[in-house]
């Protein structure tokens, strides 16, 4: 009984800070998906899970499939093509919103 209370709670705990809507800055790297797919790395997001990248009135839905960013005040890093579709291949570093 109590195995099935903490495991709902840690479900249920997991479900809702993966729900939080987060901003910051981001930035892109080489990825690990497959060349063209949408992919990012999230610190704490579940892999395979799909979030919203907002920036400058352009989003986009990416795959989580890899960990990081490892540097300070970054949220997200997306791929190559995710930060083509977001415009920000000039910028590097953008911020953006993250859901």
């Amino acid at each position: 009984m109590v195995y099935r209370f903490t495991l709902l709670t840690v479900t249920l705990l997991s479900l809702a800070h993966s729900a939080r809507a987060e901003s910051g800055l981001a930035s892109y790297y080489g990825g690990r998906g497959h060349k063209g797919e949408m992919t990012c790395a999230h610190r704490t997001r579940p892999f395979g899970s799909i979030v919203t990248v907002t920036h400058a009135g352009h989003s986009i839905r990416c795959r989580v499939n890899d960990r990081g960013p490892f540097v300070r005040g970054r949220v997200i890093d997306v791929s190559v093509s995710a930060a083509r579709a977001l415009g920000m291949m000039r910028s590097g570093i953008v911020r953006v919103s993250v859901e």
